[in-house]
């Protein structure tokens, strides 16, 4: 095995070029936010869809447009208003009166990269038309069944602010996220730098596409690659079931928690991990880089009680908990 480690290093070490290429092309037009930015990688490595919430004018759709540049992929904007559609997102059948048949009309969904703007302002019909396309991948229109592109990826934004004219995503549908990211004001000094480079009527946003679907492809290939031990494999079971049994961990948060993670968060939280060490240039997963990821896994999966709100404790305070207190291989 330690030759086959030793094997997934130097792949690591090669395309490790291409992921700070992108990282630096990003760099052209995003300030700070590098987490932002990690994690949408990440999600690109795993082929997964991201949840980002955030108060306006943090970036959170630039970020999202930025990437999809880099990419030599097919990209769509949905603008989720209360109005909206499933049609508008998956396509119809329109009737032709001249020859008596229906064609099929493919709506923006049929993308490699699908943002998915104020995705909460959208109603509860709408949500659910989502909900096939990103877990199957597919999407049916009348009595036809359509594959969408690979890779596939959906990048929704929220904002919690705003509550007026919005809509609670289902938590079916908050689960096929694999992460779900909250977005904090940047630092003073970046803070500076963004003033200095986009406090101008028509700023630089120029990013060249430098990543194709090939890369993508070989990238993907080796993040399921990465070696991960059998501890670490049982670390994250372990971290998964003190979600659902925290007494079983010495835990005394059973009071506060209503709903534990699915077995797809246990999926997620593997994947993640090995994604985490290929961008920090490792060919193997380590505890760190379960603890790092296990918050955006986790925190719109952990659903607390009304105890536990009384008590102003969110999910992220119990997986936080959760982190702290289960042992670590």
């Amino acid at each position: 095995m330690a030759v086959d480690v030793k094997q997934i290093g130097e792949r690591v070490e090669k395309e490790s070029l291409l992921l700070g290429r992108i990282r630096d092309e990003i760099g052209k037009v995003i300030v700070g936010q590098e987490e932002l930015v990690e994690r949408l990688l990440l999600a690109l490595l795993c082929n997964n869809h991201v949840l980002i919430e955030g108060v306006p004018g943090l970036a959170k759709t630039l970020s999202i447009t930025t990437l999809a540049r880099a990419i030599q992929a097919s990209f769509q904007r949905i603008q989720f208003t209360p109005d909206l559609l499933p049609a508008d997102v998956l396509g119809t059948l329109i009737y032709n009166p001249k020859t008596g048949d229906f064609t099929t009309k493919r709506g923006p969904i049929f993308a490699n990269v699908i943002l998915a703007d104020e995705i909460n302002r959208a109603p509860a019909k709408v949500q659910s038309a989502l909900l096939e396309a990103m877990q199957e991948r597919q999407v049916t229109i009348g009595d036809q069944t359509f594959q969408l592109d690979d890779p596939f990826m959906v990048l929704a934004t929220q904002n919690p602010i705003e509550q007026e004219g919005t809509y609670p995503l289902p938590e079916a549908q908050v689960d096929r996220f694999m992460l779900k990211l909250k977005i904090t004001y940047p630092s003073k000094g970046d803070e500076l730098k963004i003033l200095r480079r986009m406090a101008t009527s028509a700023p630089k946003l120029d990013v060249d596409p430098i990543v194709s679907l090939e890369d993508i492809v070989r990238l993907r290939v080796l993040t399921d690659d990465i070696f991960m031990d059998e501890k670490i494999e049982e670390y994250i079971v372990n971290l998964i079931e003190a979600t659902r049994d925290p007494a079983a961990y010495k835990l005394d948060i059973a009071d506060l928690l209503r709903y534990g993670a699915s077995p797809r968060a246990t999926i997620f939280l593997a994947m993640a991990s090995k994604a985490h060490a290929l961008l920090q240039g490792r060919g193997y997963v380590t505890p760190q880089d379960v603890k790092s990821i296990a918050l955006d896994v986790l925190r719109h999966r952990v659903i607390v009680t009304y105890e536990a709100e009384a008590e102003e404790k969110t999910s992220e305070d119990l997986v936080q908990q959760i982190l702290d207190t289960v042992d670590v291989p």
